[in-house]
């Protein structure tokens, strides 16, 4: 291959893992050594071509440039930018991403059960994605035999008084793997487990045959996580049932959480690609003028 062609390819790389933004390949090393590699044969191969006076010196050497300048950004990217992850958050909650230099505030969930996006708040000029990607989540409510509302609690949630579950745990149920959380009424002293169902598990409930909306088991402890007795109860989306003394209610809702993605620096990248085509571009004007010139 020509360096120009070389280039041309290395550019068109990085430009399609800023357009392309996720994929796991490009984190295979593999991948990285092989495009280490094609730019090392394009920044020789146009030393070469100046050295033999095949080409317009200083246009291949921008060119050169900017095949250089798209290798880096590519294998930097590759091995040495974090991988994706997703960034789970409750409703108002700030979390801070150092790598990005900036915060993701979580939206408030309105009283429909939307939600905004997440935002961001951080410079302009970065090397990540941010994308929005909605997983369900629970709100709950509790309250007292007479219907007083009491105060719920998270004590290892992500935010110690939000009344909704993020559901990040799982585990096992009638060889179902199901999303669990928990939260804590103190005035109530009890603790409650939550394990959510989606329609078509709760489908297959007693109790629910044939209703083809989410469900959550509530199983309500003591204070001291020991169980009550006919305390684990079925509640339906959006239904009230009674178990432990209490009255629960859960609401199931789709909440974002944000994947962060790593990429090449786009301002790196328009650079490489404005010295591949500048470098390209004087080398035709080159040519011509060299062809008008040798014309009678």
């Amino acid at each position: 291959m020509t360096p120009r062609i070389l280039s041309v390819a290395l550019v068109a790389v990085a430009v399609v893992e800023v357009v392309l933004p996720g994929r796991d390949l490009y984190h295979a090393g593999w991948f990285n050594v092989g495009i280490a590699a094609l730019g090392i044969v394009a920044i020789v191969s146009g030393r070469r071509a100046v050295t033999n006076r095949r080409t317009h010196g200083l246009a291949t050497i921008a060119t050169g440039a900017g095949a250089a300048v798209a290798t880096i950004a590519v294998v930097a990217n590759g091995l040495f930018a974090p991988d994706n992850r997703t960034v789970v958050g409750a409703p108002g909650q700030q979390v801070r991403l150092d790598d990005a230099r900036g915060v993701l505030r979580f939206p408030l969930v309105q009283r429909q059960g939307s939600s905004e996006a997440v935002a961001f708040d951080g410079p302009m000029l970065r090397s990540f994605v941010f994308k929005n990607v909605d997983r369900t989540v629970v709100a709950v409510e509790a309250r007292d035999p007479r219907g007083a509302r009491l105060t719920v609690t998270q004590p290892n949630g992500a935010a110690f008084l939000s009344p909704v579950l993020l559901m990040q745990q799982r585990q096992t149920i009638a060889g179902m793997n199901l999303p669990f959380d928990s939260f804590a009424v103190p005035a109530a002293h009890r603790v409650v487990k939550a394990v959510l169902f989606t329609p078509q598990q709760a489908a297959l409930l007693r109790g629910t045959e044939g209703l083809e909306v989410p469900a959550v088991l509530f199983a309500v402890d003591d204070e001291n996580d020991r169980p009550l007795p006919n305390a684990i109860v079925l509640c339906v989306n959006g239904q009230t049932v009674a178990a432990g003394g209490l009255l629960l209610r859960a609401t199931v809702l789709d909440y974002p959480a944000v994947e962060v993605i790593a990429i090449p620096p786009p301002a790196v990248v328009a650079l490489s690609a404005l010295l591949a085509a500048g470098g390209m571009l004087w080398e035709l004007a080159s040519r011509r003028a060299a062809a008008g010139r040798s014309a009678p």
